[in-house]
């Protein structure tokens, strides 16, 4: 994907989900900005700050300032502050044993983009990747509010079990994951197959390998794909067992429609994730 615009507006999005994954509201905005001006003209930047600017209006963000650099390489992100009551504020330690987990958007954004760069994507897999990272998680945190929902994180750079290994540590449970309930995008397993995955997936297995219980069904490309580091993910829910159907039925009313439950929060002898 090079494309400046959605690059910025993606960027964006990635940042402002922290707001959103703690349950919070996003309210300002600074740009940080690194950019090689000797090696790229600056209409790119023009158009990647433009991307960021309209995703921040989107979201009803205020740009307040922002600092840039001379670099050799593009970098482009925010410094973001939201609103919370304290009382309110999502954290990741609080799972509590029959919670339901939910995933808000498919996996596979690290695996698809490998295939873009080695230039093996069609042009709807890369215009369905662009868009799905460009997704703000707004609308599923606005559900959640209305939600018994203990626990809550966003799907980044260490995949669906680095985040969620998260979640387990010092919890004093363990999780069950379907892998076959995961959503993921079209192909991302076939591209995995052929080996177009991006180095931060073997990184993210090596670190939290041990705490994952793999049974033998799992198709070892498929748990590429749960380690697959993704850009701009999803919401990972973790809400009371009882009312984990009513929140997903309304996660799907408000357009969220690839969610799906993956799992369950269970009792174990180790704080581990079992895959089944």
């Amino acid at each position: 994907m090079d494309d400046p615009y959605w690059f910025g507006q993606i960027a964006a999005a990635n940042a402002l989900s922290d707001i959103y994954a703690m349950g919070g509201i996003p309210k300002t905005a600074m740009n940080i900005v690194c950019f090689p001006v000797k090696q790229m003209d600056l209409s790119i930047l023009r158009q990647v700050i433009l991307g960021g600017v309209d995703k921040m209006k989107e979201a009803g963000v205020v740009l307040v300032g922002g600092h840039s650099v001379e670099d050799n390489e593009l970098k482009y992100g925010l410094s973001v502050t939201g609103f919370i009551h304290p009382d309110q504020v999502l954290i990741k330690k609080n799972i509590k044993k029959g919670d339901r987990l939910i995933l808000t958007k498919p996996l596979g954004t690290g695996i698809i983009n490998t295939a873009i760069k080695a230039g093996f994507a069609s042009e709807e897999e890369i215009e369905t990747v662009t868009r799905l990272m460009a997704t703000l998680n707004r609308n599923a945190a606005r559900v959640i509010k209305d939600y018994p929902v203990n626990a809550c994180t966003d799907i980044t750079g260490f995949g669906l079990l680095g985040h969620l290994s998260e979640m387990v540590v010092e919890s004093g449970y363990g999780v069950k994951i379907i892998a076959d309930m995961v959503p993921v995008l079209k192909k991302a397993v076939e591209y995995a197959g052929m080996g177009l995955v991006p180095g931060g997936t073997y990184r993210n297995r090596d670190f939290r390998e041990q705490m994952v219980d793999f049974s033998a069904s799992v198709d070892r490309f498929v748990q590429d794909v749960l380690f697959d580091p993704q850009t701009s993910g999803g919401l990972l829910i973790c809400v009371d067992g009882n009312r984990a159907d009513d929140l997903l039925a309304e996660l799907k009313k408000q357009g969220i429609d690839e969610a799906e439950i993956i799992g369950e929060v269970i009792d174990a002898s180790e704080e581990k994730i079992f895959v089944c």
